[in-house]
């Protein structure tokens, strides 16, 4: 590998940047209209221009990438997150053009890209799935008499949907028809696939999840977990590793059933296997993201290792380190997402120039380092609508869970940005809560004390907001 291309903008193509170049392989970006002067752009060794802001012009657009790539000579591409890292014709289509596709193949991709046909094969794992109806069969009255077998309430989920989008919870059956309504509509809008299934909700879960790792010669290795449960509109916002109150015996047989699951696709790369465990501490496969997750830093920091320069040596075909096979944790690592958002405002993305933008001394890229900032974003850039509102990854590192919660409170009190509206504040208040400090995690936490993490606008406030215009 000596050129390559990343398929990507922003903070992951900035971090897939450093760890290429610092193996010694020449990076080439690319860039749409509205990020002609972004930091991933400057830092990369060239770049090459890919069309018109609208991702589905640009960024998710197949043939200008493979174009880009062909024409400066790349001879890898790495896809990043989001976009089309979960791809698998792309996948497909850049080793059809002779090029390395950094991450699983294309059939790993695939089996895991729909929720449906991935519990199928965990099932056939042995790995445990949520109670719930998997099948191919779609007419309304049918899941509904499924829903009733679950047992309400239920969550209805698009068998090809992420980050929150085509999913309701339904707690009586009068409700279901209208639920599953509208879940079909959003989920063929945003994914172009309407089917659906259908889980047991668990009230109060936490989301933990397993960073696996497989090389080309077979080997399978589970690099810890994460507990990813504080979330708002089913999107997490603090991950941290490892998960507090998790002991060792759960450790080991989430770990086991993360590799059972990457085994039964012959797994390459870095991938994450999400589980989602119920009050009593029983735990259930939800899905596979065959990619490289937005909060992988809190592995590197916990572990020491660059996880991207690996996912770079795998696809050149190097071995995975022996020691990872017993690998353990040193310390405790939080990541906190800043994002032009409104939490006020059901956190409402905000758009704008970035006027001052400010940190705590940090390492941009320092797996020692006790704070580190993982940005795509520079004062005088502007967040526009067409991406994801992400600022910056704050990432701290401690000795202990309570060494790291006050490193991360230091760590936001010194950070501010002017400009859009942030979620600075509601992340103060979050990693201040006793239930977060407790280490008592679920994703409903936000949800329930969201008017103490974030008072929604009084009407004084809208009054004098209004005048301020006039």
């Amino acid at each position: 590998m000596r050129r390559l291309l990343i398929a990507n903008r922003g903070e992951i193509a900035c971090r897939v940047i450093r760890s290429a170049q610092q193996l010694g392989i020449h990076c080439i970006a690319v860039y749409s209209e509205a990020d002609r002067h972004s930091a991933h752009v400057a830092l990369a060794d060239e770049a090459v221009f890919i069309g018109p802001p609208a991702a589905r012009l640009s960024y998710l657009n197949q043939a200008v990438l493979l174009k880009a790539a062909a024409n400066s000579s790349a001879d890898a591409i790495h896809p990043g997150y989001g976009f089309l890292s979960e791809n698998a014709g792309f996948a497909q289509a850049v080793i059809d053009a002779g090029m390395c596709f950094v991450g699983p193949s294309p059939g790993a991709i695939a089996a895991m890209g729909s929720k449906a046909k991935a519990k199928a094969l965990m099932a056939a794992a042995g790995v445990a799935l949520v109670p719930g109806y998997y099948g191919e069969r779609q007419d309304a009255d049918f899941l509904k008499e499924q829903a009733a077998l679950v047992g309400y309430p239920v969550l209805i989920k698009a068998t090809a949907g992420g980050g929150g989008k085509g999913m309701r919870r339904v707690d009586e059956a009068t409700d279901f028809a209208a639920a599953l309504a509208s879940c079909q509509r959003e989920a063929l809008s945003s994914f172009g696939d309407a089917q659906v299934l259908i889980e047991r909700y668990i009230v109060e879960p936490r989301h933990i999840e397993v960073q696996i790792f497989g090389d080309q010669h077979g080997k399978i290795v589970s690099l810890l977990e994460r507990d990813c449960s504080l979330q708002r509109r089913h999107q997490k916002v603090i991950e941290e590793a490892p998960a507090p109150g998790w002991s060792p015996q759960k450790r080991q047989a989430m770990s086991m059933a993360a590799i059972a699951a990457a085994r039964s696709v012959q797994y390459v790369g870095a991938g994450t296997v999400e589980f989602i465990v119920d009050p009593a501490g029983d735990f259930f496969f939800m899905e596979m993201n065959t990619r490289l997750q937005v909060e992988h830093p809190v592995t590197e920091m916990i572990l020491g290792e660059d996880l991207v320069a690996w996912q770079l040596k795998v696809a050149m075909g190097e071995p995975l380190p022996a020691h990872w096979d017993h690998i353990e944790a040193k310390g405790h690592a939080i990541e906190a997402r800043l994002y032009a958002e409104n939490p006020r405002r059901g956190f409402l993305p905000s758009i704008g120039q970035v006027q001052s933008l400010c940190f705590p001394e940090a390492a941009q890229f320092d797996l020692s380092a006790p704070i580190r900032i993982d940005a795509g974003i520079r004062e005088g850039d502007v967040i526009s609508g067409d991406y994801d509102p992400m600022i910056a990854k704050i990432i701290v590192h401690g000795k202990d869970r309570q060494h790291a919660l006050a490193s991360m409170r230091q760590a936001l009190a010194a950070s501010s940005v002017l400009g859009p509206s942030n979620n600075r504040a509601f992340l103060q208040q979050l990693i201040a809560h006793p239930d977060v400090q407790a280490g008592r995690l679920s994703t409903a936490l936000i949800e329930r004390e969201i008017d103490h993490l974030a008072p929604p606008i009084s009407d004084q406030e809208r009054l004098e907001s209004l005048l301020t215009i006039a």
